[in-house]
């Protein structure tokens, strides 16, 4: 597929990988578009890149998705990718008792619904284009669990569960659908449960991850996992078990 000359959206887009891809996207020439829930963080992301095109929405609810198909097809026509890449992290221990199920579903919203109904209101007009991408961003995680984070390991799985449909699906027409597979990454998203753990270790950076997925869209390598993602999708078909017990005594 080729990265230049696209427009493209990119949901959580101002900070950690999604960030990273519109910087690159940027450079290599595209139009790119960022949507993210923090007014603050889309202001940040705007001084650093100029160019972006930003919009204040919480993929969370519905009505906010609605509205980014409204404000991106409206104002950017030929838009031709879609990145799924907002998402939230959570420790949740089911053993402290019944869990908050407000902060369970808006995980499950965000990480899950969110990626299913955009890539459903988008596909409409993504099929009229030349060419076009749905990027699904899940984990190695949807591979291999961590215990402790059990609803977003789970909604990394169905991702990549719906990433292999909806390319079936979308077969034969201008739409592919990549999947990108991170390791642990640098953005802050589960740093504060890291810390409490006493890991020092801050995974990859964002700018890795987002060379790694311009590169595989560029080959049509539709679902490319990154670093030590690649080791877990291969030691969870291998040795199940042991790769689950050995992730979970980190």
């Amino acid at each position: 597929m080729h990265t230049t000359g696209n427009t493209i959206l990119i949901t959580g887009g101002a900070t950690g990988i999604g960030f990273a891809l519109a910087e690159t996207f940027l450079k290599k020439g595209n139009e790119v578009l960022i949507c993210s829930r923090r007014e603050e963080k889309l202001s940040e992301a705007k001084a650093k890149l100029p160019q972006l095109s930003t919009l204040k929405c919480d993929v969370a609810y519905a009505g906010d998705r609605k509205r980014v198909l409204e404000w991106a097809v409206s104002k950017f026509g030929s838009l031709n990718i879609l990145i799924n890449n907002a998402g939230i992290q959570r420790e949740i221990d089911f053993k402290k008792g019944a869990v908050d199920l407000m902060s369970g579903e808006n995980e499950i919203e965000i990480n899950l619904q969110a990626p299913i109904h955009l890539s459903a209101l988008f596909i409409p007009h993504l099929m009229k284009q030349k060419e076009a991408a749905i990027v699904n961003i899940s984990s190695g995680l949807a591979f291999v669990p961590i215990a402790i984070m059990p609803l977003y390991c789970a909604t990394k799985a169905a991702i990549h569960s719906f990433s292999l449909s909806l390319r079936h699906q979308l077969k034969g027409t201008s739409i592919k659908v990549f999947e990108i597979i991170p390791p642990t990454t640098d953005t802050g998203l589960d740093r504060g449960a890291r810390d409490k753990r006493g890991q020092t270790d801050r995974g990859v950076k964002p700018e890795v991850v987002a060379a790694s997925a311009i590169g595989a869209m560029e080959r049509d390598n539709y679902e490319v996992a990154i670093g030590q993602a690649q080791f877990l999708m291969d030691s969870s078909r291998k040795e199940p078990e042991r790769t689950f017990q050995m992730i979970n005594l980190l």
